[in-house]
């Protein structure tokens, strides 16, 4: 009965509640309404993409961020964490004391012995900061002094969905809001030709873990928080041309006679989702001449794709995504998430790992120079990273040029730049042979908290009231690491 009284009050402006309900509905039905009227006020201050938020709460360090995601959970142990004494005890069985009984994925629970397993390429002190990173990364290397390296993350999830699902919404299980559609909702657009939260994919190896549409999604905020894709291939965007025999205009026309429409609709029912279909289609409209636009590569010189390497010249690709990701970037987008999939290397990693460099080192290092070269990275927050890292300890046979890691949620490393982080930092540590932190853990609620820090948003305060509890992204957790602030 509850659950009807809900849906009913939400199907109804508050006029339209008190002129047609009879009095004696009873305070069910009142409390209902005032938990829908307040979620009202809050979709519809969200809407036509403006923030919540009247003011930072806080004087924001960067504008925008670049979220370069690595699916799968890239190595730490073969890029950024080296641990010398791994290979003075090459092969020996992970001790008991430093395991402690942790939690296993069913891919090695079954193996009797745990063979420690370094890594086959050699480590280098790269830039002014000496910062220890992998030959395998030599461009990435070539910035350090840039970058800001934390060591010490660390997860609870020990899977690849709920892992990611943790890192882009702040939970474990779906249905909540991406950090995208947070930012969307609390801050709004600063280019309303273009969507607030864009998404682009590129993939590594043949079968990498595939990434789901729900992790750019909107949850309970409205609709028009959601991430939208680029493709490939045909339209940049869906939908986005007209249909054939549809001219531009007499389509501008029919989107005119939808809105009106639409908001005779709205003014019956007072739904606030009907108030984000409107700004959608409005924006889809603009989108026709902006998104062309921004994905034509044409006016590039010569000089950008030797930076972001040849590949950048064939879209989908990672350094052509990292390129159209510093033009959104331009164009003052909010927040541009990319998912690079392939990094899974429970075997044959040496040779797996290796492409994968191959495919994201370059173009990563170039959207850092390329921000700094048009004045761009001291307000863009650039984030590289996956959901968690990989076992010090070889799943399998462990051979002299082959070996792979399970999934490793205790410790591992991203990488950050720009955006009020301090360059050149090399922050937190892990124990010798690299399975536990050993200093200044960053948890991924932390993590969280500080990406809205720099943004100038208070993570306890950007809150939405859904289902009769206050929700935020960093649910009841987190804490701004200052650490890695400027």
């Amino acid at each position: 009965m509850e659950d009807q009284m809900y849906s009913l009050g939400c199907e109804m402006n508050r006029r339209h509640f008190f002129s047609k309900l009879s009095v004696g509905i009873g305070g069910a039905a009142l409390a209902s309404l005032l938990g829908c009227a307040q979620s009202d006020r809050q979709q519809a201050a969200g809407s036509a993409f403006r923030g919540i938020l009247a003011a930072p709460h806080i004087a924001p360090k960067a504008r925008r961020i670049i979220y370069l995601f690595q699916s799968g959970g890239p190595s730490q142990l073969e890029l950024f964490d080296y641990k010398p004494d791994l290979t003075r005890r090459r092969g020996e069985d992970l001790p008991e004391s430093v395991r402690m009984g942790q939690r296993l994925t069913g891919m090695t629970a079954y193996q009797k012995a745990f063979p420690l397993a370094p890594s086959i390429y050699p480590f280098a002190q790269w830039g002014g900061s000496g910062a220890w990173i992998s030959t395998l990364l030599p461009h990435t290397g070539a910035i350090a002094d840039e970058i800001c390296v934390v060591r010490s993350m660390y997860t609870q999830a020990i899977n690849h969905d709920p892992a990611i699902t943790f890192f882009q919404t702040g939970s474990q299980q779906p249905g909540r809001p991406s950090i995208g559609a947070w930012l969307s909702y609390g801050l709004g657009s600063s280019n309303e030709n273009l969507p607030t939260f864009c998404v682009l994919l590129s993939r590594g190896l043949q079968r990498p873990q595939p990434i789901y549409s729900r992790l750019w999604g909107s949850g309970f905020l409205a609709a028009l928080h959601q991430g939208v894709q680029f493709r490939t291939g045909g339209d940049p965007v869906l939908f986005l041309n007209d249909p054939p025999g549809l001219h531009t205009s007499n389509r501008h026309r029919m989107l005119e006679h939808l809105a009106h429409l639409n908001r005779l609709h709205f003014e019956s029912s007072g739904h606030p989702e009907i108030q984000s279909r409107i700004a959608q289609y409005e924006m889809a409209y603009r989108m026709q001449t902006s998104v062309p636009e921004v994905t034509d590569l044409s006016d590039e010189p010569e000089s950008t794709f030797e930076l972001y390497g040849q590949d950048a010249r064939t879209p989908g690709t990672y350094a052509a995504n990292c390129l159209l990701a510093r033009r959104l970037a331009e164009r003052d987008v909010r927040f541009i998430q990319l998912y690079h999939m392939g990094w899974d290397q429970h075997t044959d990693l040496p040779h797996d790992i290796e492409l994968q460099c191959k495919d994201t080192d370059k173009a990563s290092a170039a959207l850092v120079i390329d921000l700094k070269r048009r004045g761009l990275l001291e307000d863009t927050l650039v984030i590289w990273g996956g959901e968690f890292g990989r076992t010090n300890y070889s799943q399998g046979t462990l051979t002299e040029t082959n070996y792979g890691r399970d999934h490793h949620p205790r410790c591992f490393t991203i990488w950050m730049a720009g955006g009020g982080i301090k360059p050149g930092l090399t922050y937190g540590a892990t124990d010798e042979l690299g399975y536990n932190i050993a200093e200044n853990p960053v948890h991924v609620h932390d993590l969280q908290a500080t990406i809205l820090h720099l943004l100038g948003i208070d993570h306890e305060r950007l809150t939405y009231r859904h289902q009769g509890r206050r929700y935020r992204l960093t649910d009841v957790h987190g804490h701004v690491v200052n650490d890695l602030l400027v």
